[in-house]
């Protein structure tokens, strides 16, 4: 069972940013997600496309504030569980909860976050007969292990981002990589789209369009996927289809843990601290609702602030907090290193 202060549920930006702020407070965190890397949407859907409404940023790529936020927190050691959504959470006695993962991975913790933007994100799934038996047996909506694609034929289907770029990295991997768009045109990354031209010119890529994914065959894996190409079939010999159609997000089986639901999210006291109805659950993010909510990023860390503040008190009841600038305190982390600014030097001057 894996012990913490804070299990944050979601690993979208603001969840990310809650390491942060717990961190400063002496709290450790272990972070569950049900995608495979983290950043959530941002990671997921549009890397490479800018923000500007970030303080201090006038623009900075989605990936970037990601890889931003993973550096900030890496001080204070979170620990990552991805690739798991969070199934089941049982309060204890002594008001700690245990959650446990669909994987059956076991979280004790003092306090919960539930900071699942929209909540837990499902693949699009094309509508191909008999798609579902070929699931881990050569279909995958996740890339999660690049390697266990090595020298294998792959099949890619999608026009945006997540297909451009896997199909890019999958060419020095995989024996043969396909990439299958039902229009010529693709929604992505101006470089990615390049660079996927130049692998198709230098014979590295196969491109297929306009084209669709109709069938699947095999029997015990998938050896074959059939194309509808402008009204003629066709058949491409594979070991992996990979169709990445974007996701789509459900509030999953938090739905069914008691907690206040308004409109498909969480209901929470914003006048205080965030926490939902049941003592010891905060939602932060996207995921929460409450009168004049806003869905920006920068409102979620606001969030993740204050609901550290009271995770705190929870954590250590009766013990008083000094909030301290970080300019003045210094930055801590568990990892032995120290942040802090350069100190005055008192000399005369004559």
């Amino acid at each position: 069972m894996i012990e913490t202060d804070i299990l944050i549920i979601g690993a979208g930006p603001t969840g990310l940013f809650a390491v942060f702020e717990a961190g400063l407070l002496k709290l450790k965190c272990h972070i569950l997600d049900a995608l495979p890397q983290p950043g959530g949407q941002l990671a997921e859907l549009y890397p490479k496309k800018p923000i500007y409404d970030i303080p201090g940023f006038p623009e900075v790529l989605a990936g970037d504030l990601v890889d931003n936020l993973m550096e900030q927190i890496k001080q204070f050691e979170p620990g990552f569980t991805l690739g798991e959504r969070a199934e089941t959470i049982e309060k204890q006695e002594d008001g700690t909860f245990i959650v446990t993962s669909n994987e059956g991975t076991e979280f004790h913790a003092k306090v919960i976050a539930i900071a699942g933007g929209l909540g837990s994100f499902e693949p699009r799934k094309p509508l191909i007969d008999g798609i579902n038996f070929y699931e881990d047996k050569g279909v995958k909506y996740f890339i999660k292990n690049p390697e266990e694609f090595r020298n294998k034929r792959v099949v890619i289907a999608g026009g945006g981002d997540s297909a451009l770029d896997w199909s890019i990295f999958l060419a020095d991997v995989a024996s043969e990589v396909t990439l299958v768009h039902r229009r010529n045109e693709f929604r992505g990354a101006l470089d990615s789209v390049e660079k996927v031209q130049e692998l198709k010119d230098a014979g590295k890529i196969r491109m297929i369009t306009p084209a669709e994914v109709v069938g699947i065959n095999g029997a015990e894996h998938v050896e074959s996927i059939d194309l509808d190409e402008n009204g003629a079939h066709r058949k491409i010999d594979c070991d992996y289809f990979i169709p990445l159609f974007g996701l789509t997000p459900k509030l999953g089986p938090i739905g069914n843990w008691g907690l206040e639901i308004e409109k498909n999210a969480i209901k929470v006291n914003n006048a205080l601290d965030y926490q939902t109805n049941i003592p010891g659950i905060f939602a932060i993010g996207d995921i929460n609702t409450y009168p004049g909510k806003l869905k920006l990023i920068l409102c979620g860390f606001h969030e993740a602030t204050l609901m550290c503040q009271a995770a705190y008190q929870i954590i250590n009841p009766g013990k008083r907090y000094v909030l301290k600038y970080t300019t003045v305190s210094g930055v801590d982390g568990f990892d032995g290193t120290r942040k802090e600014a350069p100190k005055a030097v008192v000399k005369a001057i004559n």
